[in-house]
């Protein structure tokens, strides 16, 4: 018969790989305790200690990408106010034109 896979929140991998990070117990112990094997503790703080940087990253990158976003935000805006006002000048001319905008291909 074969054993259901465990599945651990993001929270406790965290928990654990911090705490092996810190070197108080050893992975070892920390695995016992846990009732996890040691390589899956040694697994959680090797991918600890290469995505840490990230954390500090993403706050700076962040910051730029939002000012970004909201940069074409407003230019996408201005772009659609500007289509909208010829798009009206247009129809308003084709009025006057005698264009039946009904009949558009």
């Amino acid at each position: 018969m074969k054993k259901k896979r465990r599945t651990h929140s993001a929270e406790f991998k965290a928990r654990v790989a911090l705490e092996a990070l810190k070197q108080i117990k050893t992975v070892n112990q920390i695995a016992q305790d846990e009732g996890i094997h040691p390589v899956q503790v040694s697994q959680w703080k090797k991918e600890l200690q290469e995505r840490l940087p990230e954390v500090f990253a993403s706050a700076k990158t962040g910051g730029d990408e939002a000012r970004k976003a909201e940069r074409d935000r407003e230019r996408l805006e201005r772009k659609v106010g500007q289509l909208v006002i010829e798009k009206e000048f247009l129809e308003k001319k084709c009025g006057e034109l005698g264009i039946d905008l009904n009949e558009r291909p």
